[in-house]
């Protein structure tokens, strides 16, 4: 802890909730000495709570996991000016109830962008030129056949579809534009010209987007209107033999409605970063299937562990980001990437 003497301000308090990192901080720590953070791996309250002290000194607190909610309501945090969600999927923190209090939440957008595109690309390529395919193949069945990866296909002049055409959703279509690929896609939240100033088309529904595209890759953050938007209704419409990919939440997808378009032909192929359980659940019979290297599924379905963020490089990024949008706040007075600012509003708005 930092010490200060009468005339200092007392240290900035962080609570630093679902901590990951197997050090102790030593990055935040070495770059920003005069916070002090407090560090909670797992909630040691016995009921699976934050200990309510520490949730009632602290000046901001930070969570860490992409999954797990902060251990308590936001009422709990009685001193905290700011909650902030180390990643950009901000879904398992309470905007409204924040909002209520007039605390901001925010996230850190611009961490990963570069990763996670790339991991994109990378899945909708490891299923259309069959790296994975031939990989196991080779290892298994020390099979030296070109005709081992069923999705094999030319993606000059193919059309790969994005859904929510924001950071990362932009970069992954550079990306695919760079391979010739024709790009289409489909966002409401964003206003008219977009695909004046990108070149790209847009089509003002998902059922038009699958049914255009050869491969789709969803870029949306998960909410209300996207939970289970990829299911039975969208996948009926998708063009015939279309590849999945999803590197955004896992919720967003329907795994059930997946599993019957994989099966029935529907859907070529699926490449899944995220998945509505993490870790995957094994009793899924998608998941099983894969498991089990049911032949129906060879070369079909790809699996990564929630990995498209990561890159020691982002890890850095991230880390620190999440302190500096704390401290541009609480000491510049400065509010970045805040994603609650209508309940914010709304408690500001005066009452008839």
């Amino acid at each position: 802890m930092v010490q200060f003497g009468h005339d200092q301000a007392p240290a900035l308090k962080i609570l630093c909730t679902n901590w990951a990192s197997v050090d102790d901080a030593d990055l935040e720590r070495a770059r920003f000495p005069g916070v002090e953070l407090i560090v909670q791996r797992t909630p040691a309250d016995p009921t699976g709570f934050l200990p309510v002290d520490l949730c009632s000194v602290a000046d901001a607190v930070i969570n860490y996991s992409a999954t797990k909610p902060l251990g308590r309501p936001a009422p709990a945090f009685t001193s905290c000016k700011i909650a902030v969600r180390s990643g950009v999927g901000f879904d398992n923190l309470d905007l409204e109830g924040f909002g209520r209090l007039g605390i901001p939440v925010c996230n850190v957008p611009d961490y990963g962008t570069t990763e996670v595109a790339d991991h994109a690309l990378a899945l909708m390529l490891a299923l259309t030129r069959g790296t994975a395919s031939y990989d196991e193949a080779l290892r298994n069945e020390d099979a030296w056949k070109f005709t081992r990866a069923p999705l094999v296909r030319r993606l000059r002049a193919a059309t790969f579809g994005i859904v929510g055409l924001g950071r990362i959703g932009f970069a992954a279509s550079r990306r695919a534009a760079a391979f010739d690929m024709r790009v289409v896609f489909f966002d409401p939240y964003l206003s008219n010209g977009v695909e004046l100033s990108t070149g790209y088309e847009r089509v003002h529904s998902l059922g038009d987007l699958m049914a255009a595209s050869d491969v789709v890759s969803i870029h949306a953050p998960l909410n209300t209107e996207t939970r289970d938007m990829v299911g039975d209704a969208a996948l009926s419409a998708a063009k015939p033999g279309l590849i999945l990919v999803n590197t955004a939440r896992g919720p967003i997808v329907d795994l059930d409605a997946v599993a019957r378009a994989l099966r029935d032909g529907r859907l070529g192929g699926a490449a899944l970063d995220v998945l509505p359980i993490e870790p995957a659940d094994p009793s899924h019979p998608l998941i099983r299937a894969w498991k089990d290297r049911e032949k129906w599924l060879d070369g079909r379905l790809i699996l990564t562990p929630h990995a498209a963020f990561y890159s020691p490089a982002s890890m850095v990024d991230l880390r620190l980001k999440s302190i500096e949008v704390v401290l541009n706040l609480l000491q510049e007075g400065r509010l970045e990437n805040c994603v609650n600012r209508g309940y914010l509003a709304a408690r500001e708005s005066p009452v008839a």
